[in-house]
């Protein structure tokens, strides 16, 4: 367990869109926008978002994934760069 775990960090909860048929990246992208070098904030999704870990790679984003009961994952992005 990260110290991540504990933090008030902002978090993207993807798993009612993708349940409604919708595609989060819109609110993922954004939230990842307003993080400053240093900071993070977190994804929620009924999934290891590997595609997702690899996009936002390229934009400065060190990926800290883990496994929720459940089946669900939480991956915390922080901004490296």
């Amino acid at each position: 367990m990260t110290d991540d775990e504990h933090e008030a960090i902002p978090t993207v909860d993807a798993r009612p869109v993708l349940a409604a048929g919708g595609e989060p990246l819109d609110a993922i992208l954004s939230a990842a926008a307003d993080v400053e070098p240093g900071a993070a904030f977190a994804v929620i999704a009924p999934f290891e978002p590997v595609p997702l870990v690899g996009l936002l790679g390229g934009q400065g984003f060190e990926a800290d994934p883990r496994p929720l009961e459940g089946g669900d994952w939480r991956v915390v992005f922080r901004r490296a760069w």
